[in-house]
């Protein structure tokens, strides 16, 4: 898919940009470079390839070097409340904004 001069006017004006010719030949470029690379990597075989939920999944059985999930800091919820104009039960209480 390559797209003309025609199509980036019209995907500007629907965006409500204002591109001078220089911007709109160097935004044709761009765009050209993205589909060109799109239709690329939609050219590859990918039958029988399982999709994957994390790039880490491809690891298989390594083990990621991940730091445990421990809190470092310690509770400071009451000092940090002190200054607020209305509290209650750890929950700062601020003004309705939406009727």
């Amino acid at each position: 898919m390559a797209l003309n001069s025609q199509d980036i006017a019209r995907v500007a004006n629907l965006a409500r940009l204002e591109l001078r010719p220089d911007e709109t030949e160097r935004v044709l470029g761009q765009l050209n470079g993205f589909f060109a690379l799109v239709e690329q990597m939609n050219a590859v075989n990918t039958e029988g390839v399982a999709p994957l939920a994390h790039p880490a999944a491809v690891l298989g059985q390594v083990a990621l070097r991940l730091r445990e999930d421990i809190a470092s800091e310690p509770n400071q919820r009451d000092i940090s409340q002190v200054s607020a104009p209305a509290v209650e039960r750890g929950l700062f209480l601020v003004p309705k904004v939406i009727e």
